[in-house]
């Protein structure tokens, strides 16, 4: 076990009253970047007080692996118009950066007023695209976690903590 669900709730805490002070009177639009981030946003959306409207947003870019394929496809664009407003993209983990460039330059021809980006673990070491995030929950080693929303080849979505994943289970060393 990585993180507890209790330092996981106390970090989501800190970071929607953040939020909430960063974006209190802006007309903010917050994305949800599926399928990993869907517990994250979700107790950060409640942990946030003031107004805000949600989207969705999917990328593939792992398929069953543990490592990045480096070719991000967009599988489920944004439905909520983007020009003028302050857009805040969600996402489990800030790795390769790969999706999350992808993502935000693919946002930002709609004319945002922002973007910014808000993860709940930010691996640096694991960088491929020079891209960082305005909010991160912590900060890892690069091991290959799951829980908590985070999953191998599906799997272990539903753990209410971040463990790493052991070696043997996907074949790495």
């Amino acid at each position: 076990m990585l993180l507890t669900r209790q330092q996981l709730q106390t970090r989501i805490d800190e970071l929607g009253a953040q939020l909430a002070a960063d974006y209190a009177g802006k007309d903010l639009l917050a994305v949800c970047i599926l399928r990993g981030a869907t517990h994250f946003f979700s107790d950060l959306m409640l942990a946030m007080p003031g107004e805000c409207v949600y989207d969705f947003a999917a990328c593939s870019s792992y398929g069953g692996g543990v490592r990045s394929s480096g070719t991000v496809t967009l599988t489920r664009d944004l439905t909520e118009p983007v020009e003028g407003r302050h857009v805040l993209l969600i996402d489990d983990v800030l790795d390769s950066g790969l999706t999350l460039r992808f993502l935000r330059d693919h946002i930002l021809q709609s004319k945002p007023a922002s973007v910014r980006l808000c993860v709940l673990l930010d691996k640096p070491q694991g960088r491929r695209e020079e891209i960082s995030a305005d909010y991160v929950g912590f900060t890892i080693a690069n091991e290959f976690v799951v829980g908590y929303g985070l999953d191998y080849d599906q799997r272990y979505r539903n753990l209410p903590y971040v463990g790493v994943l052991k070696p043997e289970i996907y074949g790495g060393k």
